[in-house]
């Protein structure tokens, strides 16, 4: 299983705007949701990826694909 399969598509969305570097601000306004969402989703991935914080998956994005990670990704 590749590492953005362990995630729903909108986790994918936000991990990956995370990665580009919007803030939560930026991912709750262009996904039309409230901040504590995304903060929810983002912890939820966190958990999934096992990773720690927003550069640690910033950082996983990186060395798994970057611009091609997506659902269903191989």
């Amino acid at each position: 299983m590749q590492p953005c399969q362990r995630l729903n598509a909108r986790e994918v969305e936000i991990a990956t705007m995370v990665w580009k570097g919007h803030t939560n601000r930026d991912i709750a306004r262009e996904i039309g949701t409230t901040e504590q969402v995304v903060k929810n989703y983002l912890r939820t991935t966190f958990d999934k990826l096992g990773v720690w914080s927003r550069l640690e998956l910033a950082m996983y994005i990186a060395h798994h694909g970057g611009d091609r990670w997506s659902v269903g990704s191989s």
